[in-house]
C-alpha cells in the first residue's frame, strides 16, 4: 500500500539529511504510528508520500502509483486519493460543517445528489450530524478535529495520513479521535498517524515505526511501544489477549 525504498532527502543548509535511505513497507488495513522527537524526519517522510517534497533519491509507491511519474499538474488529483488530517484542522471558516464535507467532494467533482447522500452518512460516522449546520469557530477543538477527518474520509481513500492529529487537544478529546481513526481503520482503511503522544501509542499497541537522525532505528510490527532510545523502554503494563485468557505483562 505504501512503499519507500532506500528514500534519501536533504534540505540545503542542514548538516544532515532529513531522510537518510529509509525503507518502509505498509500494507494494506494496517495502523501505523510514526514516532520521534522533533527533527527525527517525521514530518519529511509524510511529505513525501503526499508529494510536498520530492525525493533526493530512493523509491516511493503509494497504492499501486509510481510517485516518480506524477507529474506536478497531477498531484493534486493524487493528493486526493489520500485522506490527510492535520493537527491545525485546515478547515474554511466561513462555512459550515456541512459545507466543508461538501466542499472536498465538489473539488473531487462529486455530483450534488451524491453530495447530499454522502456528507449525512459521513458526519453521522463522526458523531456530528447534529453540528452540520454550525460554524467552525462554533465547535470545540475535538469537534473541529473530527469535521477534519469526516473532510479526509468522505471520498473513501484507501490510505489515510494524520500529521500530530491530537497535539493540541485534552486526553478525553485524544481518546475520541483516536477511537474514531481506530474506527475508520476496522472498515479497511490504512492508516499512518504521526504522534508525539506516548499514551496513544502504548494504549493502541499497533505497529510502531520510530524515526531517529532520519533514519528507522526501530519497527514493532506487532503490540508497539512508544520508545525513542533503544537502551530505555517506558514501563508500561499491557494485556495481551488469548482465547480465554488476559495476560497481564509488564516491559521493562
Amino acid at each position: 500500500m505504501i512503499l519507500l525504498d532506500n528514500v534519501t532527502k536533504a534540505y540545503p543548509g542542514d548538516k544532515e539529511p532529513a531522510l537518510d535511505s529509509v525503507s518502509l513497507h505498509i500494507a494494506p488495513n494496517e495502523f501505523v504510528f510514526l514516532v520521534g522527537k522533533s527533527g527525527a524526519g517525521k514530518s519529511t517522510l509524510i511529505k513525501m508520500i503526499t508529494k510536498e517534497e520530492i525525493p533526493d533519491s530512493g523509491k516511493i509507491i503509494v497504492g499501486g502509483i509510481d510517485l516518480d511519474y506524477v507529474k506536478k499538474r497531477h498531484i493534486p488529483g493524487y493528493r486526493r486519493r489520500l485522506g490527510v488530517v492535520f493537527q491545525d484542522f485546515k478547515l474554511l471558516p466561513r462555512r459550515t460543517v456541512y459545507e466543508n464535507v461538501a466542499f472536498a467532494l465538489e473539488i473531487a467533482g462529486m455530483s450534488g445528489k451524491e453530495i447530499r447522500k454522502t456528507v449525512p452518512k459521513v458526519l453521522e460516522l463522526v458523531d456530528l450530524l447534529d453540528q452540520a449546520k454550525k460554524f467552525p469557530d462554533q465547535l470545540s477543538g475535538g469537534q473541529q478535529q473530527r469535521v477534519s477527518i469526516a473532510r479526509s474520509v468522505a471520498r473513501q481513500p484507501k490510505i489515510l495520513i494524520a500529521d500530530e492529529p491530537t497535539a493540541n487537544l485534552d486526553k478525553l478529546t485524544t481518546a475520541e479521535i483516536i477511537a474514531l481513526l481506530k474506527k475508520i481503520n476496522d472498515f479497511g482503511t490504512t492508516i499512518l498517524v504521526s504522534t508525539h503522544d506516548e499514551e496513544v501509542v502504548n494504549n493502541l499497541q499497533k505497529r510502531v515505526v520510530t524515526l531517529k537522525g532520519g533514519k528507522i532505528v526501530d519497527d514493532q510490527k506487532n503490540n508497539g511501544i512508544y520508545k525513542l532510545d533503544e537502551a530505555k523502554v517506558p514501563h508500561v503494563k499491557r494485556t495481551i489477549q488469548t482465547p480465554g485468557h488476559a495476560i497481564k505483562r509488564k516491559v521493562i
